[in-house]
C-alpha cells in the first residue's frame, strides 16, 4: 500500500505535513559509505544502504517536512544501490514521511515518458509508486516536461524544477548580466503555467521550483515571479546558505518553502556513549529550530 493519496494534489499533501510537524526542513539523504557507522558500513553494499537511511528516516520522522534522496549515491552502486533506493523510499512512504527523489532528470519525448515513469509511475521494482515529487530539469523546454507534468495534474505528483540553484558556477548560465531577464526568471515566471490544473486548497499548485539559499535576493526575484509555486531552497549548511535570509520565500502562515539540509543533519557525530541516530535526532531538531527562528520572526 502506498503512504499517499493521490487524489489530494502535492501541494496539499506537503502544505499537511508541514502543519501536521511544524516543520519545513527536508532532510537529504546523501547515504556514502565512507562515512556511515561502522557497524552499518560494514553490511553487504545494499543492507548498508538501507540501514543507514532507515536509521535517517526513524530518527527525523518527527522533525522533517519530508526527505529528499539524492538519486546518484544509490545509483553508483548498480543495481544493488537501485533495488536499496526502492525500498528507502517504500520504508519512508510507510512512515508517512514525503518522499522528494532528487534526480534532475530531462530529456525529450519517449526518453522523458521513461524518466516519469520511473520515477513518478506505477512500475512494480521502480521508486515511482513511492515517490511524492521529483526534481527535473527544464532546460530542454517545456515538451521536455510534459510526461512529469501529466502525472502533476492527474496523479497528484509533484515536481521542482530547477531555476536557480545553489552552486556559484549557476550563474553561467542562470543569471548571466548580458541577459535582459535572467533565464531562472524565465523559469520561474513559467512555472504558472506549468502548475495549471494542480492547484490545490492550501493556494499552491504542484509545479515548485529549486532556489538556492545562497543567492537571497534572487530566492525573493523567485518569489516574485513564482508566488503560488513551493520553493526548494537547499544550500544552507555547507555550502554557507543564511537561513535568516530566507523570509521572502514564506507566506505569513509559514508555507510556500521547504530547507534542505543534508550533510549537516545525516553526518551529525555521536557524542560520548550517545548514539548515531540520536545525533542525527539533535541535529534535524537543530536545524528545524534555526529554520522557524529565521522564517517565522
Amino acid at each position: 500500500m502506498n503512504g499517499f493519496d493521490r487524489s489530494i494534489p502535492f501541494a496539499d499533501r506537503i502544505a499537511d505535513r508541514v502543519r501536521e510537524t511544524g516543520s519545513r526542513l527536508v532532510v537529504g539523504l546523501d547515504p556514502v559509505v565512507e562515512r556511515f557507522p561502522s557497524t552499518v558500513a560494514e553490511l553487504p553494499i545494499e543492507e548498508a544502504l538501507v540501514g543507514f537511511c532507515q536509521g535517517i528516516l526513524e530518527a527525523v520522522r518527527d522533525e522533517a517536512a519530508a526527505v529528499k534522496p539524492q538519486v546518484a549515491f544509490f545509483e553508483r552502486h548498480g543495481w544493488l544501490g537501485m533495488r536499496a533506493l526502492v525500498r528507502v523510499v517504500e520504508i519512508a512512504q510507510k512512515m508517512g514521511i514525503p518522499v522528494i527523489a532528487d534526480a534532475k532528470r530531462g530529456d525529450i519525448g519517449s526518453t522523458a515518458e521513461a524518466y516519469a515513469e520511473a520515477f513518478l509511475g506505477e512500475e512494480s521494482g521502480t521508486p515511482g509508486p513511492f515517490v511524492d515529487a521529483l526534481t527535473v530539469n527544464p532546460y530542454l523546454g517545456s515538451d521536455s516536461l510534459e510526461p512529469f507534468l501529466k502525472r502533476v495534474r492527474e496523479g497528484g505528483r509533484g515536481l521542482f524544477v530547477l531555476a536557480r540553484t545553489s552552486n556559484p558556477g549557476g550563474s553561467e548560465i542562470q543569471c548571466r548580466p548580458e541577459d535582459p531577464l535572467p533565464v531562472f526568471r524565465q523559469v520561474a515566471r513559467a512555472a504558472s503555467g506549468w502548475g495549471a490544473g494542480s492547484k490545490g486548497a492550501c493556494g499552491y499548485h504542484g509545479v515548485g521550483l529549486v532556489a538556492g539559499a545562497t543567492f537571497p535576493e534572487e530566492l525573493a526575484q523567485i518569489r516574485h515571479d513564482a508566488p503560488r509555486s513551493w520553493l526548494l531552497i537547499p544550500g544552507v549548511g555547507a555550502q554557507g546558505g543564511d537561513i535568516n535570509a530566507l523570509r521572502t520565500a514564506f507566506d505569513g502562515e509559514g508555507l510556500g518553502g521547504l530547507v534542505n539540509s543534508s550533510r549537516g543533519v545525516i553526518y551529525a557525530t555521536a557524542q560520548g556513549s550517545q548514539e548515531w541516530t540520536e545525533a542525527v535526532a539533535e541535529a534535524a531538531r537543530r536545524t528545524r529550530q534555526a529554520i522557524d527562528e529565521g522564517v517565522l520572526n
